[in-house]
């Protein structure tokens, strides 16, 4: 079999009548999707005179129908032709593989099933805005029910719905902000490598990420999702249809970082290019293939504990039943075993990008490339043994609270390296205060609360008072929005020259910068100091003795909001009217920037030789 690289030497033109991978795309996918639906859930109708059994039949009948949704669509895009035609002993031709890199297609391509390393990395781009948007809209609305007690902006059940889907759109979102992009359209190329190592699997885990979110999105019209975020059985195996919703999307969301997470890690291993030694790689390689590699052990719990309530509420087998055996505490573990490391998942490729930033804009190798790789490995290591702080007001096993407040405080160590790395880099130099730059000057604030804060919480007796606070929240949220989300927007900026040929509107970036970091400021700490008080999390009505601090806190959330509109407007304004970006704008050394916009399908004309690591500022060229 020929590779993509000779097929693209020779060329063909694409023939768009010669073969039924040309004729399909997301429309067919939409068609072929709802028609498996609407067949499955009117061919599974039954209703029952029993309350039980008929709770039963509909949880089937749900759960069916969106897993045939996503299967159809699936099937309508294409998704499954290349196997198919393998399997069969006619795999595809060399004309139809170039089709499907989306050779000479335009816009068009990022509608389809494209194996475009660089095409799954702009649909992911595009997916994480749309799901940021969608779930920080509804925490607009949240902070606005927030903004004085008594507030009847939302009725109470409608806030439940609001706090369950947002936390889980933005966790889904915030899994995949860095990776999903920089980690497709960017990673490949760093590495001086051709494409993905598995090109039809990188298509799949977009379109499977991509079935999900109507499948998200329709918990609104089946009675929402009451449970949070967490889901804890057994609320959730009670619970109303909308339940069906969240566990659909957090099956299919596991496959696709699943076939995601294995493909960026067989990439990294053996396609980086030659002389491209492990001391050579980029630090967001590093970090990104590390976060897949902890994601992909993590996560099938979390699929699990989904699967056995799916099978509680349609088979009613009892797993988190105490009435027939089951207990709670089985699915919390499970749910947790996934919960704190996916912190972790989220939060690493967000650093990596900013330790990748900070070389080029002071011009100094990277203080100790060793000791941030210690750091990432040690951060990944400890964060599998963490999980229980969670419970430490459930009563479980008591004894282990003090292990695991050990090994939960531990962590501050190899996250400790990562900020000496950072602060090592910084020291003496003369930094070149751009937009991606200011990235990380507030992940170095942000990220020093979240920790500081997060060494109580580790502690039993403070955890004791805060457990299930705002405290508890705003804590999070500086780790995960402050520090992971920081740093995809400053990749954004720093490699959106790169992924659109053009410079994202500098002023813009400032303005946005500036309102989303003292929004935040004022959000957070506002919340600190209500659940500081006593302000229980998950509420939506609250005493008069916390008016204060949530009316601070709604104000500044509307400061993050209008930044974020002001980040928008920027990236849609500059993608078509831009300044045309010089090929390597901030004058750095990796190998991203050595190769013209538009990206060659195959993006080098001669394999890239390294010889030395991509940090060496300063250094005299031997």
């Amino acid at each position: 079999m020929t590779t993509l690289s000779q097929q693209v030497s020779n060329r063909p033109i694409p023939n768009p009548k010669k073969s039924l991978i040309t004729r399909l795309n997301m429309g067919t996918g939409l068609i072929v999707g709802i028609a498996f639906a609407l067949a499955t859930y009117y061919s599974m109708q039954t209703t029952l005179d029993d309350a039980t059994l008929n709770f039963q039949r509909n949880n089937q009948v749900l759960l069916a129908t969106m897993f045939m949704w996503s299967i159809g669509f699936l099937v309508g895009i294409g998704a499954f032709i290349g196997p198919f035609r393998w399997l069969i002993g006619k795999d595809l031709t060399a004309e139809e593989q170039l089709y499907l890199a989306g050779d000479g297609q335009g816009i068009k391509r990022y509608f389809k099933y494209c194996t475009d390393h660089k095409v799954v990395g702009i649909q992911y781009l595009w997916g994480v805005i749309a799901m940021l948007a969608v779930g920080g809209s509804m925490a607009m609305m949240i902070r606005t029910q927030l903004a004085q007690p008594g507030a009847k902006f939302i009725t109470p059940s409608i806030y439940n719905s609001l706090v369950g889907l947002h936390g889980i759109t933005m966790i889904v979102a915030m899994i995949i902000v860095a990776t999903g992009p920089f980690g497709n359209f960017i990673m490949p190329i760093m590495i001086g490598a051709a494409d993905m190592a598995f090109p039809r699997l990188n298509a799949l885990s977009w379109w499977v990420l991509f079935t999900a979110i109507p499948v998200l999105c329709s918990a609104w019209f089946l009675g929402g999702i009451p449970t949070g975020w967490t889901a804890y059985a057994p609320l959730s195996v009670q619970a109303g249809p909308g339940m069906n919703a969240f566990i659909a999307t957090i099956i299919i969301f596991a496959v696709s970082t699943a076939v995601a997470g294995a493909n960026i890690t067989a990439t990294v291993i053996s396609m980086r290019a030659k002389g491209m030694t492990w001391n050579r790689v980029p630090i967001f390689v590093i970090g990104a293939t590390i976060s897949v590699a902890l994601a992909v052990p993590a996560f099938p719990t979390f699929m699990v504990a989904m699967i056995q309530t799916a099978m509680d509420r349609t088979f009613l087998t009892g797993f988190f039943d105490s009435n027939v055996g089951g207990s709670g505490w089985l699915y919390a573990h499970l749910f947790w075993i996934m919960g704190h490391p996916e912190v972790y998942v989220i939060l690493l490729p967000g650093v990596a990008i900013l330790m990748e930033i900070v070389p080029v804009f002071v011009r100094k190798p990277l203080f100790s490339y060793t000791a941030a790789v210690v750091g990432f490995a040690g951060i990944a290591g400890l964060s599998v043994l963490v999980w229980a702080h969670h419970m430490y007001m459930s009563g479980w096993l008591p004894m282990l609270n003090g292990p695991f407040m050990v090994t939960t405080e531990m962590i501050s160590i190899p996250t400790g390296l990562i900020f000496l790395v950072i602060l090592g880099t910084l020291w003496n130099g003369k930094p070149w205060l751009k937009v991606p730059m200011l990235g990380v000057y507030a992940f170095l604030w942000n990220m020093l609360i979240g920790g500081i804060t997060g060494l109580y919480l580790s502690d039993v007796p403070a955890d004791n008072y805060l457990h299930g606070s705002m405290y508890v929240t705003a804590h999070f949220h500086y780790t995960l929005m402050g520090a992971a989300l920081t740093g995809a927007v400053a990749g954004l900026s720093y490699w959106y020259p790169k992924m659109t040929g053009r410079m994202l509107n500098e002023r813009a970036g400032y303005i946005s910068f500036w309102f989303v970091q003292i929004g935040f400021q004022i959000l957070y700490l506002g919340m600190f100091i209500a659940g500081a008080e006593g302000q229980p999390r998950r509420v939506s009505d609250y005493a008069q003795m916390y008016a204060n601090s949530n009316r601070i806190s709604t104000f500044g959330a509307y400061l993050i909001g209008t930044g974020f509109i002001v980040l928008l407007w920027a990236v849609i304004h500059s993608w078509r009217n831009g300044v045309i970006a010089p090929m390597n704008p901030w004058g750095a050394k990796t190998l991203e920037w050595t190769v013209p916009y538009p990206v060659p399908l195959v993006n080098f004309d001669t394999p890239p030789v390294v010889t030395s690591d991509p940090y060496g500022y300063g250094k005299a060229v031997k």
